[in-house]
C-alpha cells in the first residue's frame, strides 16, 4: 500500500466535498423548482436513468420541473454518501429521502420516496459534474396529509418555491 502525501489526502477531501455539493445543489434546485440550478450539476453529455425516465440532462430537467410543478411542496434530504475518487473519475452512492405534498382527487397527500443515487462523476477542465446518475428507489409510500401542527400554529414560517423562499432573499436576511 502506497503512502499518500498530505497534499494527496487534502485533494481527495476537496474532490469529495465538491462532488457531494453537486447533490446538495441538485436537491435545492428540485425543492425550489430552479431548473438552471438542477441543470448546472450535469455535464452536457451526461445520462440519467431512473427506470421510469432515461435521457440526457436537458430532458431530465424538463421532466422533473413538470413532475414537481403541481406539488404544493417538496423536501429532498441527503443522507450518508460513499464517494470513491479515481483520478478525474469518481463513483458515488448517496442516500436520499424525498417528500412530496401532492393533490390527488382534490385531497392533499404526502408521497415519500427513499432511495440512493448511484453516480459516476467526471472532473473536466477542473470542475466535477455528474456524468451519469441512476436513481435507485428502495421504498415509497403515500398517505393522506396531516397538518395538525400547521393548523394549530398558523403563524409558523413556511417554505416556498423559487424566489419566494427566504433562502433566496439574501437582501432580507442581511437585515434580520
Amino acid at each position: 500500500m502506497a503512502i499518500r502525501s498530505v497534499q494527496e489526502k487534502l485533494q481527495e477531501l476537496l474532490d469529495k466535498e465538491e462532488i457531494f455539493a453537486l447533490s446538495s445543489t441538485y436537491m435545492r434546485g428540485l425543492d425550489r423548482l430552479d431548473a438552471d440550478l438542477v441543470r448546472s450539476v450535469y455535464h452536457d453529455d451526461a445520462t440519467d436513468d431512473r427506470g421510469f425516465f432515461q435521457g440526457g440532462p436537458d430532458a431530465f430537467v424538463q421532466f422533473a420541473m413538470q413532475a414537481l410543478a403541481g406539488h404544493k411542496a417538496n423536501h429532498h434530504m441527503l443522507g450518508q454518501a460513499s464517494i470513491d475518487v479515481e483520478g478525474d473519475v469518481a463513483f458515488g452512492e448517496i442516500y436520499f429521502q424525498a417528500y412530496h405534498r401532492t393533490i390527488e382527487d382534490g385531497a392533499e397527500m404526502d408521497f415519500v420516496v427513499i432511495g440512493r443515487y448511484v453516480d459516476r462523476y467526471e472532473k473536466r477542465d477542473g470542475c466535477w459534474k455528474i456524468a451519469h446518475r441512476s436513481e435507485l428507489n428502495d421504498a415509497c409510500w403515500s398517505h393522506p396529509a396531516s397538518d395538525d401542527w400547521f393548523q394549530s400554529t398558523p403563524n409558523a414560517l413556511r417554505g416556498a418555491r423559487a424566489a419566494d423562499d427566504l433562502s433566496s432573499k439574501r437582501d432580507v436576511l442581511r437585515t434580520l
